[in-house]
């Protein structure tokens, strides 16, 4: 014993466990139908380890069985019955194991289990080099935790630390005896990191063949690795058929690419890439680029712009050269500042509502800013795209910010031969957050704002605005709070003498003054709940009335370049009620902190019920003959009572006209199920109503139907309608769909292949 690798222990007699053992981790390629894609290890990848790194000197192995002998004279001990050997995460069973203790070999037979980790390898018998690291199990399946992969074949070999190899091989990512779909082939060889092969490849469903390739080439590697992604297949009316093939580029661990191949049997071909770097949470950058040499034209010949324009804008688009080039970037910097870029240039005016959907499309684009930037991109259908440089640092109270703003006009500069857009080069703004002027009950904040106004053709200038604000506020006991506050505004202008405004004067300058008095209570009510869920309701009741006034002051003289420049006078009464609800939910329990520890209480708060009414009363406008004093009256819900339901509604009623001037809902009603249904309203007098439904209904537990229909009420038109289903099942799924848009019609099938990829989105 004290000259072995092995420490002994009785075993009772009972069933051996299954053991389990490690074989490698590797990824295979996707193959349906007739594709056949390199995929990089971002879309799938099964990590590799070393297993068999447990034979360290110093920590023992561990065997039980029914009988063990050993030879002293080859120093090999052979076990039989219930025989499990163990050292760290590794785990080995069988009913008969042979080990050499010179060599570091084993030998075991028999109903053959290893464990490594969380990954299994089961056979009829193993040999293994617990030295080299080598081994073969016979008649083995290798199960891998990691995206589920199952591998079986004749014979198992482990080649080198990093290479296998297996005969008669299967892989599958699907459980049970007749997976839903396979890979099999005579002959896979794997390098970890580098590449597999599988000869004599045969994709199958159940138990029939669907492809058969003579020799399948596919990455196993765990990071990142160049090569194919999955396309995507479409066909519609305004394109044709669609095959859209990107390509991914690891370029290193900080930075990676993707090149897209669009082909459209009646546009053409597009061409786009994205290039994205990561440096650190506050440091990182996309940049996207596409490109179109388009074979339709919107010229106004025939019927071109029924068939390759779009109603709802009033210019042609003559061009075939078109393209979109989108950008945005963080940047720490030094000294605490942070840097901004957002970049949007577009062809012509069309490019976005042409190409909305898709991997490159607007809405995957504005999704990915939207959730790794925090920042939106112009709406698909705005032909002014903001582009943007801001430079900022934040004081515990104050802000700094200073921005570029260029605002393409994709009409005025392709179409017009004069540009009037209005352009900030620089915007600097200063501010302060209310605080406490030391040593008096005063407070005190700041708003200011630098701005350089460029035209390229019309009045061009600067404005230096500044607007601090003084408050005194004051408390009654807990009766009331009421809050005066004075404001002074001093604006400067000075006009480009150079511009074609010749009616204003150089330099300008405006002192304006503004009161406001806030003053508001609050009320509120404690009730029990006797519920298993809610122990009390907390019922709010704020009414407020402010005041605000603005003197008259003539301003025409001025120049105008944004509202700043024309303040209107105020002689206002605004006067509102605030209802909340906020339930508190039956406490848990907290440990306090440091050696003596206490339980706490722990509450949930849940503001459900949310309802506000408010309106204004003009002064100025109640000595007017025809005067309206009265505001439209305002007023808005929003309720959350229970996890699955959501509302939220506002309206503004004109006591005039007796109707509605706006009036919005939204709401979302689901299960845990998975079923939901959402709609969204929107109505503005002589301008908008529009009704847009998303329903989702699981119709058995792997089957769920998508539908949405989005109609213009106001001129009884149809704005989308769409529906599809997918199942999912434990190893695939299968995405159909449907969507007949105003001047598309779509359908589309996407299937995938868990753990592999697949066809489609």
């Amino acid at each position: 014993k004290d000259n072995c690798l092995f420490h002994f222990s009785p075993k009772d007699g009972s069933k051996a466990p299954k053991a389990e053992y490690i074989f490698s981790y590797f990824s295979i390629l996707l193959i349906v139908f007739v594709f056949l894609y390199f995929i990089p290890s971002d879309v799938f990848a099964l990590s590799v380890t070393n297993r068999f790194k447990n034979n360290d000197p110093n920590e023992p192995w561990n065997i039980s069985a029914d009988e063990i002998n050993h030879d002293r004279n080859t120093n090999i001990y052979t076990a039989s019955g219930n025989v499990v050997i163990s050292k760290k995460d590794t785990r080995l069973s069988a009913d008969f194991v042979r080990f050499d203790n010179n060599a570091s070999t084993a030998f075991a037979q028999g109903n053959v289990l290893m464990k490594a980790g969380e990954d299994i390898l089961s056979g009829a018998s193993l040999d293994v080099d617990l030295k080299s690291e080598t081994g073969i199990i016979h008649e083995g399946t290798v199960f891998i935790k990691e995206n589920n992969f199952h591998i079986s074949g004749g014979n198992i070999e482990k080649t080198g630390e990093n290479s296998y190899a297996a005969e008669e091989a299967t892989v599958s990512t699907c459980d049970g005896e007749t997976p839903d779909w396979k890979i099999t082939g005579k002959k896979l060889k794997i390098n970890i990191e580098g590449y597999g092969t599988i000869n004599d490849a045969t994709f199958w469903t159940k138990k029939m063949p669907v492809v058969y390739i003579p020799f399948f080439v596919f990455p196993a590697k765990f990071k990142r690795q160049s090569g194919l992604l999955s396309p995507e297949i479409a066909q519609s009316d305004r394109k044709g058929i669609e095959y859209n093939q990107p390509y991914f580029w690891a370029i290193n661990e900080n930075t990676d690419a993707t090149f897209y191949t669009h082909y459209m049997s009646e546009r053409g071909e597009k061409a786009g890439f994205e290039y994205r770097y990561l440096s650190s949470a506050e440091s990182k950058g996309t940049v996207m680029f596409d490109f179109l040499d388009d074979r339709k034209r919107d010229d106004g010949a025939g019927d071109s712009s029924k068939k390759w324009g779009y109603e709802d804008d009033k210019s042609l688009r003559p061009n075939s050269d078109r393209y979109w080039f989108r950008m945005k970037n963080d940047q720490k910097m030094p000294f605490g500042f942070n840097a901004k870029v957002d970049l949007d240039f577009v062809s012509d005016q069309d490019y976005l509502h042409e190409f909305r959907d898709g991997y490159n499309g607007f809405e995957s684009t504005e999704s990915y800013y939207k959730k790794y930037f925090g920042r939106e991109i112009d709406n698909y259908d705005d032909p002014v795209r903001i582009n943007r440089l801001n430079l900022s640092k934040n004081w515990s109270s104050f802000t700094l910010n200073a921005e570029t703003r260029w605002y393409d006009n994709v009409i005025n500069r392709r179409w017009s031969d004069t540009d009037n857009t209005l352009h900030k080069q620089p915007v600097i703004e200063f501010n302060s957050t209310k605080q406490q002027i030391s040593g008096t009950p005063l407070y005190t904040d700041l708003d200011s704002e630098y701005t350089n106004f460029y035209r390229k053709d019309g009045t061009s200038g600067h404005r230096i605005d500044l607007y601090p604000r003084v408050y005194l506020p004051y408390r009654f006991k807990n009766f009331f709070t009421f809050e005066p506050s004075l404001g002074f505004r001093h604006t400067t202008w000075y006009i480009d003498p150079s511009g074609i405004d010749r009616t204003k004067k150089e330099t300008t300058n405006r002192e304006l003054f503004d009161v406001k008095l806030d003053l508001s209570t609050e009320l509120f009510g404690v009730f029990k709940i006797d519920s298993e869920q809610v122990e009390s309701v907390k019922h709010s009741i704020k009414p407020q009335i402010v005041y605000n006034y603005i003197p008259n002051e003539e301003q025409t003289d001025y120049p105008y370049f944004d509202s700043i420049d024309r303040i209107a006078k105020n002689n206002l009464i605004t006067y509102s009620l605030t209802n909340t609800f906020t339930s508190r939910s039956l406490p848990g329990t907290i440990s306090g902190s440091g050696e003596k520890k206490e339980e706490k209480p722990s509450y949930a708060y849940n503001e459900f019920l949310r309802i506000k009414v408010e309106q204004s009363f003009n002064i100025n406008e109640e000595n007017r003959k025809d005067g309206r004093p009265f505001s439209p009256v305002y007023g808005e819900l929003k309720l959350s009572p229970i996890k699955y339901i959501t509302l939220s509604t506002d309206a503004t009623w004109s006591t005039y006209d007796n109707w509605f001037v706006t009036r919005n809902a939204s709401g979302t009603l689901s299960d845990g199920r998975g079923d939901s249904l959402s709609t969204e309203y929107r109505f503005a007098r002589d301008s908008i109503e529009s009704l847009l439904l998303i329903l989702n209904i699981k119709i058995f537990d792997n089957l769920l139907l998508k539908a949405d229909h989005e109609l213009n009420i106001q001129d009884n038109k149809r704005i989308k309608t769409g529906f599809g289903f997918l199942y999912t099942a434990q190893c695939w799924s299968v995405d159909l769909r449907y969507a007949d848009e105003v001047d598309d019609t779509k359908y589309s099938f996407m299937v995938n292949l868990t753990g592999l990829g697949g066809l489609g989105n």
